[in-house]
């Protein structure tokens, strides 16, 4: 693949960066958010209402596509991106965070991973080669490196080793990459510890990768330490390869993360709070099963342009949900979407006009987080909705 990205601007204050991704299948204006579609779809929505909401590029996992409906399967059908007619830009998650949330249900060896099925309990085995060659087969733009991800707070010798190992796999899955039309990201682990970040920062970057990710984050840390370790790892990557940190997709998030140098970004939060009433507004995060949307006229935010408040108000999303209609799902996800992808257009705009610096005071200032208790509790209920029990084997 030829070069990959083209860095445009640079903030000087912060480090925020805006480029251009340039992929087979089109160019991906970075920062850029990727919506989430881990079987091959982004939940609810279709392909061309994605595109309608600026979604430039989408992320899928090979893990799961792997167990359903198989790796071989979709080659057949002609690929993945013709398998769910998306035209643009995807990248595959290797499935290393999917199959270290099995705890103990997998066993890792340095060879690879032995795992379970979370659908049907039956035993696979994983190795970098292996998650290689299904990414190539899928024929995604972007591939990842299979990884060992720890959960946070893991015994640090713990942490040494599984970070040891994923530079081990690393190097076995660049030996196996042979597509030269896909691009292979290599992954930053390290835990939460600073010297390990940069241990691991400094060997990824001597392997010379199309791009780099930051793995191993918003796994129920505080976000101060999240800021912190990118902080620790992001000034030790090549400043012309681009930069993707796994798995943050809130808006406070995603503004302090540009502000340290991040290009690409994914999460499945703002689909997963629309399905469940959270909708994004400029000021906060706002319930629309709360009462006070029972009665307003007015769409959810006032200055959103996505096709849920230019043609529904409020209290019609509110009746949805309370109704439990699928309707109010879908135009919630939209909506939820078109914020955080504009907000990234924002940025990026900020950017190359130097106005960055500005823009992120005043979304400072008007912008309400989360409480910092409230997210650490979803996180944590989130990840153990991910540790499945597995039905016996017959």
């Amino acid at each position: 693949m030829d070069r990959l990205f083209r860095l445009s601007q640079t903030c000087p204050d912060t480090g925020a960066r805006a480029g251009i991704l340039a992929t087979p299948r089109g160019p991906v204006p970075t920062p850029a958010f990727m919506p989430v579609g881990t079987h091959g779809t982004v939940k609810t929505l279709t392909p061309h209402e994605l595109d309608s909401l600026g979604a430039s590029i989408i992320l899928s996992n090979a893990y799961h596509l792997y167990l359903r409906p198989g790796i071989d399967a979709i080659e057949k059908l002609g690929g993945l991106h013709k398998f769910m007619s998306w035209q643009g830009p995807i990248l595959t998650d290797s499935g290393g965070f999917q199959v270290f949330s099995l705890g103990h249900l997998r066993r890792v060896t340095d060879e690879g991973v032995l795992f379970r099925s979370h659908i049907d309990g039956s035993e696979h085995f994983l190795t970098p080669e292996a998650v290689i060659e299904a990414q190539e087969a899928l024929g995604a733009d972007i591939i990842m490196a299979f990884d060992e991800c720890p959960p946070y707070g893991e015994d640090p010798g713990r942490v040494r080793e599984a970070t040891e190992r994923s530079h081990d796999w690393a190097a076995r899955c660049q030996r196996r990459h042979g597509r030269t039309d896909q691009a292979l990201f290599g992954i930053v682990h390290g835990g939460t510890c600073a010297e390990l970040r940069r241990h691991s920062a400094g060997v990824l970057a001597s392997m010379d990768f199309a791009g780099y990710a930051i793995g191993g984050l918003s796994l129920g840390e505080p976000k101060e330490l999240t800021l912190l370790m990118l902080e620790e790892t992001v000034p030790l990557l090549p400043p012309e390869k681009p930069r993707y940190l796994m798995g943050v997709g809130s808006p406070e998030d995603l503004v302090d993360c540009v502000a340290r140098g991040i290009d690409l970004f994914d999460s499945a939060l703002p689909t997963r709070l629309g399905r469940n009433g959270a909708v994004f507004t400029r000021k906060r995060r706002r319930n629309i099963l709360n009462s006070s949307f029972k009665n307003a006229e007015r769409p959810i935010d006032e200055e959103c342009d996505c096709h849920t408040c230019r043609n529904f108000s409020a209290a019609y999303i509110h009746h949805l949900f309370k109704c439990q209609e699928m309707l109010g799902y879908r135009l919630a996800s939209i909506h939820n979407l078109r914020f955080i992808t504009r907000l990234l257009a924002d940025l990026r705009q900020a950017i190359l006009d130097g106005s960055f610096t500005y823009y992120r005071e005043a979304f400072i200032e008007h912008y309400q987080p989360t409480d910092p208790r409230m997210r650490a509790e979803q996180k944590r209920r989130w990840l153990e909705s991910r540790r499945v029990e597995y039905p016996p084997q017959d």
